[in-house]
């Protein structure tokens, strides 16, 4: 639920930023902490209406997926998990345009392989500034949600020593149309 006042943006397809934005995640590993990486990969949709409100796209790019440990992240990508092999990517899409404010909720649907299930984003405006570099207008966004990577037959627990919920954690900056 949008927590203020609509945002007005400039109507048409707002950019990706992918230098100043982030897909990040972490689990629980082993009982003991948890393990935090990336998707380093990633594409966005950001088409805001003549009505200022947002419809929103992401792709996720699988083979991206990038924990900061060779061997575990190699393991990831493969068939007992992520099988980037038969779905090389992940979508997130929100079913109808949002209207942007300080604070809001994005009941979002993830599709992974043949399965879609509800993404819930917790979502937080970080203003609207020049870019440094274009001068453009650009935007900020952090976001986050938890998705059951057991919903999507997601590699074992291994009896429980790996999490069975993901934390997404995004990090947005997006720019406005030429």
């Amino acid at each position: 639920m949008t927590t203020s006042t609509g945002i007005t943006l400039t109507p048409g397809l707002w950019t990706l930023d992918a230098a100043n934005s982030t897909v990040g995640f972490s689990l629980r590993s082993f009982g003991l902490l948890r393990v935090r990486g990336e998707f380093r990969r990633f594409d966005t949709g950001f088409m805001v209406d003549e009505a200022g409100a947002a419809a929103i796209e992401a792709t996720v790019h699988l083979d991206s997926f990038d924990t900061g440990n060779a061997k575990r992240d190699d393991h990831v990508r493969h068939a007992d998990f992520l099988d980037v092999e038969r779905r090389p990517t992940m979508t997130f899409r929100a079913p109808r345009p949002i209207r942007i404010g300080e604070s809001f909720d994005v009941n979002g649907e993830v599709t992974f392989g043949e399965l879609t299930r509800p993404l819930p984003l917790t979502v937080s405006w970080n203003g609207l500034r020049p870019h440094p570099v274009t001068g453009r207008p650009s935007i900020g966004f952090t976001a986050t949600g938890r998705l059951d990577r057991g919903e999507f037959g997601v590699g074992p627990s291994f009896g429980g020593m790996i999490g069975r919920i993901l934390t997404v954690d995004l990090g947005i900056q997006l720019n406005a149309p030429a």
